[in-house]
């Protein structure tokens, strides 16, 4: 089974590729349409910020080929951003597979609550989804971000801070994770699992 890791200028990739190797599974970095297509799953992760992201991917008709995949896809952090309809991160046109918004974190009390929303939270509310079966309690994952996806239909499990936010995606052939599985010890590699064994 190949998985192809999207490159697309956003940082912790190559976390991402230690978790697949620690899985077994074969993984390349690409940007390359044609092996992105040839894969069995596509991963599409990052950290950084959406337009200039969205505007790398356009560069490279990256877009187009994401909205194009037919294999189980993943997002994640940015990855999950970028696959809904719009961010409030300098107000930028997303790739609309999610008809969901992204908007920033507004803290009631800056003493309490800190953006960007940095460390464990837990997930919650979830669906019955192949990605979500038999996850280990309790269910802990690691976020780092400061803007989130509202909830919508295509929510599948939530997280708390300062209000309930989107934590994983799930719409047809695509799954996106607001939280970073790679570094998400046992819960976020067994997410990785199970996504592998769509």
């Amino acid at each position: 089974m190949k998985i192809a890791v999207i490159k697309y200028n956003a940082g912790n990739v190559q976390s991402v590729l230690y978790a697949l190797e620690r899985l077994g599974a074969d993984a390349v970095l690409t940007d390359d349409p044609e092996e992105i297509h040839a894969a069995d799953k596509v991963i599409f992760p990052g950290q950084g910020e959406a337009s200039s992201a969205m505007t790398y991917l356009k560069a490279r008709q990256l877009d187009q080929v994401i909205k194009d995949i037919k294999q189980p896809f993943l997002g994640v952090c940015l990855g999950l951003q970028l696959l809904c309809e719009h961010s409030e991160e300098n107000d930028t046109e997303c790739l609309g597979i999610f008809p969901v918004k992204v908007k920033r974190f507004i803290p009631e009390n800056s003493q309490e609550f800190k953006v960007p929303h940095i460390g464990w939270n837990e997930i919650e509310n979830l669906a019955d989804n192949v990605l979500l079966k038999d996850l280990p309690n309790p269910k802990f994952l690691y976020y780092v971000h400061s803007y989130y996806a509202e909830l919508s239909e295509a929510t599948i499990a939530t997280t708390h801070y300062i209000h309930d936010f989107t934590a994983i995606l799930h719409r047809d052939n695509y799954w996106a994770i607001q939280a970073h599985p790679e570094k998400s010890s046992t819960v976020g590699e067994k997410l990785l699992a199970n996504f592998l064994n769509i």
